[in-house]
């Protein structure tokens, strides 16, 4: 996705939110190069579910090389024909590719003033983009910081039906290896998110 304006700053919560989406995405946009499986490396966790995410990450970036995890997400997400998942938006709710969810996509991609990178060739409603969309609508790189309705508008369309479904798959798939507790903090942060969304519409 295309920035349009230098980040604001946004209350430190907000901050933390966009950087675990951002790292999502950094992750399941192109196999991790050695710099990102660095930082991996020097995460802490806790006894939480995101907490020992983290740590199984930490741990397993130790003992990866660039080659076995290339190898690890050419294996789940691109394949021969086609990779073990299909991380778009569009499948996993209609079963099959470039359908409406991705047209809703775009017309709200346009209300947002978000635009496709030029040389990004996937479709928008991947994991990886929307993970960065997210992190952009938090800390404004789109333009100014989302409201919260806002971001809940966009999570609730485009990510909560179907995005917990899809890393639950990746943490479970056979192949993953580096990307089963990639799967496992996606998982849980969605649900975080779902439940701090689900509660502020009560508040």
């Amino acid at each position: 996705m295309t920035q349009t304006a230098a980040k604001p700053l946004i209350a430190e919560e907000d901050a933390l939110r966009a950087d675990l989406y951002d790292f999502l995405a950094a992750l399941l946009a192109v196999p991790p190069k050695r710099a990102l499986l660095t930082r991996c490396e020097l995460l802490t966790g806790d006894e939480t579910p995101l907490g020992r995410g983290i740590s199984t990450l930490a741990k397993l970036a130790k003992s990866t090389t660039e080659t076995s995890v290339e190898r690890e997400f050419n294996t789940l997400f691109i394949g021969l024909a086609r990779g073990e998942l299909l991380p778009y938006a569009s499948f996993y709710m209609t079963g099959f590719l470039n359908e409406k969810p991705l047209a809703q996509l775009r017309n709200d991609m346009t209300a947002q003033q978000i635009t496709r990178a030029p040389n990004v060739y996937e479709p928008e409603d991947n994991i990886a983009s929307l993970m960065e969309m997210m992190a952009g609508l938090i800390d404004g790189r789109f333009g100014v910081p989302a409201s919260l309705d806002v971001q809940k508008t966009f999570f609730n369309r485009h990510i909560a039906p179907w995005a917990t479904h899809f890393f639950t798959d990746l943490e479970g798939a056979k192949t993953s290896v580096f990307y089963a507790p990639v799967g496992l903090i996606g998982k849980t942060f969605m649900t975080i998110e779902r439940e701090a969304f689900r509660l502020m519409a009560q508040g």
